[in-house]
């Protein structure tokens, strides 16, 4: 198998995987077999996560927004269920020095209409102070609601990067489900896009066929280091994935202003 012309791979496959479509079409039924069950399976979860037991606690917590404070309830909009997630922030970094995985879920649920169509309201909370997140959040040209949870603790506040899930009935309020890590992945669609594809995600966790790409080593000044997990979710001005003082989470380079850097601008950015 040759590149196609323009082709970037550098790392074409084995020709011993090119058969015919007959024979391809029996492997994909075999695979499909699999595919069925894991969704079944994934049905069975999510039934089994409706049935967790519930948190009450104060829903009169005041989070601050664009309208100065106000009840964490408030964040509900009237729906009945709500989901948040809760968004990690370094204090007195550029924009380009915030946190990339959560840049990516918040490009990937911009919108929430149809979130709101099934009654479930979608919120973003952060530790950040809000004279910083305010205009982050312009800069994104971000759809959703958000606000600073700055110095509250759990449910609200507390630990950074999180899907949290929350019910209400009335006045009162009851966190149902939390996830992190990977359990937020269903929040971008773009790595399920990534697994169907040959090549996958390019992460170094991942098995490959023999003859697929390697991992990505991104560089970060003068070393090279390797990230198991998101090192192409920052590039330089150029497209390529890396991880310095030079990169931008990858959404923010279609931001109008999104100029060439030189500094992550963190407090342990040694550049």
């Amino acid at each position: 198998m040759t590149n196609e012309p323009g082709s970037t791979n550098e790392h074409p496959l084995s020709n011993a995987r090119v058969v015919d479509l007959a024979t391809w079409e029996e492997a994909r039924k075999q695979l499909l077999v699999r595919e069925k069950a894991h969704t079944r399976n994934g049905d069975a979860i999510a039934a089994a996560r409706r049935r967790l037991p519930m948190v009450e606690f104060d829903g009169t917590v005041l989070v601050s927004g664009p309208d100065g404070q106000v009840p964490f309830l408030n964040l509900f909009q009237g729906r009945d269920e709500l989901i948040v997630y809760k968004h990690m922030w370094y204090d007195g970094a550029p924009h380009q020095g915030q946190c990339e995985g959560c840049t990516m879920t918040a490009w990937h649920v911009n919108d929430a209409s149809y979130l709101n169509a099934r009654g479930v309201s979608l919120a973003f909370v952060t530790s950040g102070p809000w004279d910083e997140v305010a205009p982050y959040v312009k800069f994104m040209g971000y759809n959703q609601d958000w606000y600073s949870a700055r110095g509250l603790e759990e449910p609200v506040g507390g630990e950074m990067g999180v899907v949290a899930c929350f019910l209400r009935d009335g006045d009162r309020v009851f966190l149902t489900y939390t996830t992190t890590g990977r359990g937020n992945e269903p929040t971008m669609a773009v790595l399920s896009l990534l697994d169907m594809t040959p090549y996958g995600r390019g992460e170094a966790w991942e098995d490959n066929p023999e003859g697929s790409p390697v991992a990505g080593e991104v560089k970060e000044g003068p070393a090279t280091v390797d990230h198991p997990n998101g090192w192409f979710w920052r590039s330089d001005a150029n497209g390529v994935p890396v991880w310095g003082p030079t990169s931008r989470p990858v959404p923010q380079w279609t931001r109008p202003g999104a100029t060439p850097v030189e500094t992550l601008g963190r407090q342990n950015d040694p550049h």
